[in-house]
């Protein structure tokens, strides 16, 4: 086990996008900082966030079009403008009236024509170190995107066959004819790990520990899949016989239909799993901690046949899971791994979980079953797990205390010893003091939210990711609550 996970800590689990701010979503301007700066008040040393990918239209951090790439959505302009590479009256009023993306977008643009007349020449050397020490992704991401842009946001495999076929000649000429939307989506990614990298500098010189998230699987509609057809389970035209997903579970009756290509693990263990190396290399520059979510999928994932409009029908499919985290860590060394563990779990899962000793995950809202073996109950754990009120696919624990019978209630509180406490309050206190060596507690639950304000509900492409918390909320009689259990509990 790592030595980040091998201690007492308890952190926040908080996206970006909820942070509060001006804008239509949170970034990572100023709101950021003081959020690291509420964790060190509070004690708390670990920053839990979701997937920091370039999302689709969805704006799911779950399917993004790059397994590298960061969000340009994230970047903050008033750090564009105190740079001076964008006039404080910059605006546009064509973009004002249309999503706030691309209004964004709009001032990235104009702020890059002010970076190359203004910028230092230090600050010129350092993007074309990005852009060179980046190119492995960066060129076929800035190309894959300028082509998006091109056909009105189409999926790759709606492109002219040339293109969608990666013919060398259409690339060059591609390339040529984009020459200047792709420097500015090279600038858009310089900018946004600038960004990202100075946030993580000031919570790492305070304590505090970030920690990614890594979805299993990439978007169809990614520059991955079109740059690097050949690693997977696609046909000679590029389409998908077979999609990932979850059998029916806790989360969906239905199943979830992700809709995610699945791994040609044959031709990705030939190239010693190289793809997913470098992927984990990007994600260990941005993260101290780093999730990798739906773990199970690396022992065996659910295929359903691309024709199936549900994920009702399908069958496991084994994977490569122990050699794939073996040429990992023998690349990139012993890195802070935790397993998200949750859902069809099985014996030969658990066994690839410990044998790489990664902590996996407990949730306190599934510990109420009554069986005694319950492996989420507080008595069952282990030091090496992360315990978790809830996460970011569950309602909050507010939200779903209220849809508890009173008998559920009576026993959930019988076996918390009936505290004078809310629900919420009496399940942070335990996840807490349990045995757990890190504890992560969402926002929500914090502020002691109900359902109105859960950040995502499994099995619906709607109404999902985009609850943001105010300050206000966070009376300072609950930070000071918070910090006092942090203390109490020893997670220092």
């Amino acid at each position: 086990m790592n030595t980040l996970l091998n201690k007492r800590r308890a952190g926040v689990l908080l996206h970006i996008t909820s942070l509060p701010g001006t804008g239509q979503q949170g970034d990572l301007g100023q709101d950021a900082y003081n959020f690291v700066n509420f964790l060190g008040t509070t004690g708390m040393t670990v920053w839990q966030t979701l997937p920091l990918g370039a999302t689709h239209s969805d704006g799911s951090p779950y399917q993004c079009l790059s397994a590298h790439a960061g969000n340009p959505e994230l970047i903050n302009i008033d750090n564009l403008v105190n740079l001076g590479w964008l006039s404080p009256s910059e605006h546009c009023q064509d973009c004002q009236r249309q999503a706030a993306k691309f209004y964004k977008g709009c001032l990235i643009s104009k702020a890059f024509y002010g970076f190359l007349d203004h910028a230092s020449a230090q600050d010129k050397t350092d993007f074309d170190d990005f852009c060179r020490n980046k190119a492995f992704w960066l060129d076929d991401f800035a190309l894959f995107m300028a082509l998006r842009s091109e056909f009105n946001q189409q999926c790759w495999n709606q492109w002219p066959e040339t293109l969608k076929q990666r013919e060398t000649n259409a690339i060059k000429a591609a390339s040529l004819r984009l020459k200047a939307e792709i420097a500015i989506i090279k600038f858009e990614q310089y900018i946004f790990f600038r960004q990202w990298m100075a946030l993580k500098a000031y919570a790492n010189q305070r304590g505090i520990l970030l920690f990614g998230d890594i979805p299993i699987f990439v978007s169809y509609d990614s520059a991955d899949v079109w740059a690097s057809r050949d690693i997977f389970k696609l046909d000679k035209d590029g389409e998908m016989s077979v999609v990932a997903g979850v059998p029916p579970d806790y989360f969906s009756e239905e199943g979830q239909r992700w809709g995610n290509p699945h791994y040609n693990w044959d031709r990705l263990q030939q190239t010693g799993f190289h793809w997913w190396i470098e992927r984990m290399q990007t994600q260990c520059e941005q993260f101290d901690i780093l999730r990798i979510d739906h773990f199970r999928g690396l022992e065996a994932a659910w295929e359903i046949p691309a024709t199936e409009a549900t994920a009702k029908l399908g069958q496991w499919v084994k994977a490569p899971g122990s050699a794939l985290l073996q040429a990992i860590m023998e690349k990139l060394g012993d890195i802070p791994l935790v397993a998200e563990d949750l859902g069809v779990i099985t014996p030969e899962v658990d066994a690839l979980r410990d044998e790489f000793h990664l902590p996996g995950m407990k949730i306190l809202q599934f510990a109420f079953s009554g069986e005694p073996n319950n492996p989420y109950l507080p008595d069952n754990y282990e030091k090496n797990c992360v315990a978790y009120t809830g996460t970011h696919d569950n309602d909050t624990t507010l939200g779903w205390s209220e849809q508890l019978t009173d008998a559920q209630k009576i026993h959930i509180f019988d076996y918390l010893g009936n505290p004078s406490t809310s629900l919420s309050c009496a399940l942070i206190q335990t996840a807490l003091a349990s045995v757990a060596n890190l504890c992560v507690i969402p926002m929500q639950d914090i502020l002691e939210l109900n359902s109105e304000h859960r950040m995502n509900t499994p099995g619906t492409t709607t109404g999902n990711w985009n609850w943001r918390f105010q300050w206000y909320q966070l009376a300072p009689e609950r930070a000071a609550r918070l910090a006092y259990l942090v203390q109490l509990f020893n997670r220092k």
